[in-house]
């Protein structure tokens, strides 16, 4: 918990040098000296923008505090697009003309143009960007098929269906409405069990209860199941709980349940949060503990757990299939390059070893209200037979 807050009070310097070097770049491009002044002006008010959006996160459910969120989400959204493309023209113009990078109206004639267009072409891309990408993000999510392959999957199995929800971040820009198209999606599936993979919400159980109550209207054969993610544990993960279990959801601690279907048996287990150790130690995940007692017939062995770094633990403990969140699949370009420094999958199917681990992408946002390169969605994971199957 510590650690986190320390982020945060590094945030706005980070930002604040960030803005800076957009600042300097684009304002050394600029004709005049009135130019130079509403670029550093428009780029002083983004900055402010993001640091308040950033301080009224406390305030979520109030009015006020949710449109200055807005605000300051968006912004944050422009300011990631302005340094990234700031930071593509700057290489760019390095290996076109090295000696004229800083003083391109005193060197070769044909680069001040270029210098000077390519500066233009930065918020005007960065804008377009917000704009297609906040479309993106508030459409309701895509539902993406998704065959796991089991080895000696019983007929009685063959087909199975679990709707993954996961990071949908419930807060100051994600409200009710959302959530009830999100979940009239789901329920039209007619899912034979749902998993929501953490990360559902950002703020209080007082603040948000409202919002989050139409999560008690998903239904499915065998339930809806639910483990917290780590912003859980930054919005109170207790209660949480409570009221998770409260609106009828089955709330999974480093436990699980035994479904049977068809006549097979089939464990839905869940941990909590990779990092929820460090909240309280009584929580911290463990995918051995979500298995023990479990009846050795049972044909298949799933677990939810919302960060993909479980799953080295989750493929020890015997789990054959991991399903996670977490990354958002870097919900918008370049981010997803740098998920692998933290986490061993970034989005999709994969294979450890004898479990396979599905990633989604997020069915919601958080932070910017963009999706761009990687689209949410609604994961419908269905269980197909591999080989030797009965």
């Amino acid at each position: 918990m510590l650690r986190y807050f320390s982020f945060l009070l590094r945030v706005p310097v980070l930002l604040g040098l960030g803005h800076l070097y957009a600042g300097w770049r684009l304002a050394a491009a600029a004709s005049n000296l009135s130019e130079r002044a509403v670029i550093l002006a428009a780029i002083l008010v983004m900055y402010l923008l993001v640091v308040a959006g950033f301080r009224m996160r406390r305030a979520v459910g109030q009015t006020g505090g949710d449109l200055v969120a807005w605000a300051g989400f968006v912004a944050l959204g422009l300011f990631a697009w302005v340094f990234v493309l700031c930071l593509v023209r700057d290489i760019v113009l390095l290996l076109l003309v090295p000696t004229a990078f800083f003083a391109p109206a005193a060197s070769v004639l044909y680069f001040e143009p270029i210098y000077r267009a390519s500066a233009v072409a930065v918020p005007v891309l960065a804008i377009a960007a917000v704009l297609i990408g906040l479309y993106n993000a508030r459409k309701v999510a895509r539902v993406v098929d998704v065959n796991v392959p089991i080895t000696n999957l019983p007929k009685s199995l063959q087909g199975f269906t679990i709707v993954q929800l996961s990071d949908v971040h419930v807060g100051a820009t994600i409200k009710r409405g959302y959530i009830e198209r999100i979940v009239k999606a789901v329920n039209a599936l007619q899912p034979n069990a749902i998993a929501l993979t953490g990360d559902l919400v950002d703020g209080s159980v007082a603040s948000l209860r409202n919002d989050v109550e139409p999560l008690s209207k998903l239904v499915a054969q065998h339930g809806v199941y639910v483990v917290t993610g780590n912003h859980e544990y930054y919005s109170g993960a207790q209660e949480w709980v409570n009221e998770f279990r409260r609106i009828g959801l089955t709330v999974l601690m480093n436990e699980h349940c035994v479904i049977t279907h068809n006549t097979s048996l089939l464990i839905m287990a869940g941990v909590t949060d990779y990092g929820a150790g460090a909240f309280d130690r009584t929580q911290a995940s463990d995918p051995t503990a979500a298995l023990r007692g479990a009846p050795d017939q049972a044909a298949v062995r799933i677990v939810l757990a919302h960060q993909p770094r479980s799953a080295s633990a989750a493929a020890a403990a015997g789990f054959d299939l991991q399903l996670s969140g977490h990354t958002h699949g870097g919900q918008f370009w370049p981010w997803k390059y740098f998920i692998p420094l933290q986490q061993p999958f970034t989005a999709g199917l994969h294979r450890l070893g004898a479990m396979h681990v599905y990633v989604s992408r997020g069915t919601g946002y958080w932070g910017p209200p963009l999706r761009l390169g990687a689209p949410s969605e609604i994961t419908r994971i269905r269980l197909t037979c591999a080989q030797a199957c009965g």
